[in-house]
């Protein structure tokens, strides 16, 4: 069964770099990004996708850890 699962886990992994590969290659336009006065230069619109895709995976699990942490604690109420 773990080998299954390590296989499944394997084909996931190739599935989701084969689409970033993909979505990269087709979006190759420059765009130039500006926020709060600050502005890039001209990068292509997947770096910009790309990068958002990295942040939210390392923000995920780290809001996911804060979340069951707060979950797990015991809520204790004042006497008096």
């Amino acid at each position: 069964m773990r080998g299954l699962k390590r296989i499944v886990a394997v084909l996931a992994v190739l599935i989701v770099t084969l689409v970033v590969l993909a979505f990269v290659l087709e979006n190759q336009q420059g765009v130039s990004l500006s926020f709060l006065g600050l502005a890039t230069g001209q990068i292509p619109v997947s770096v910009f996708v790309v990068a958002a895709l990295i942040v939210g995976m390392l923000i995920g699990p780290v809001l996911g850890v804060l979340v069951r942490n707060r979950r797990t604690k015991p809520f204790s109420v004042g006497r008096g």
